[in-house]
């Protein structure tokens, strides 16, 4: 069976092959958007300082990204407390450090010419860009530090 000249058992064994960063990258769309949504109506809406909407932002963030990443990307099911407790610690501090990262980041952008405004949203090309390099930076850190599977 083809889909417009392209068989159909080809895009089947790219999926499988490819499903978990497929899954990793809707995560990650659906990520940013919890952080953008929520940076765009604080500064937007509620004329919040760029730097605290990014921090809340974050947080937001942070928090979806852990429950959608243990469930739906990496499928993870942790046998004890301690586990997932360190499986927490361990997401926290990773994604604190792409945090940084961004938080240092976007000023960085905007000062290096990525200032303008985007629909009405003052500095979203530099949140744009600053969002593209933390995703990969975290499905890194997810796949081998957090999430990484354990030897049977």
């Amino acid at each position: 069976m083809t889909f417009r000249g392209i068989k159909m058992d080809l895009i089947k064994k790219l999926f499988k092959k490819y499903e978990e960063i497929i899954r990793y990258v809707i995560v990650g769309v659906a990520t940013t958007a919890v952080d953008w949504v929520t940076y765009s109506v604080l500064v937007k809406f509620l004329h919040v300082n760029i730097n605290v909407a990014n921090a809340v932002g974050w947080i937001a963030a942070v928090t979806f990204a852990y429950v959608t990443n243990k469930l739906f990307v990496f499928r993870d099911h942790s046998q004890t407390t301690r586990e997932e407790l360190k499986k927490i610690v361990l997401f926290v501090g990773s994604r604190a450090l792409t945090g940084v990262l961004q938080m240092v980041g976007l000023p960085l952008l905007m000062r290096a010419g990525l200032d303008q405004s985007f629909f009405g949203v003052d500095g979203l090309p530099a949140k744009i860009l600053s969002s593209i390099i933390v995703m990969i930076l975290n499905y890194i850190f997810g796949k081998i530090l957090v999430f990484k599977k354990r030897k049977q």
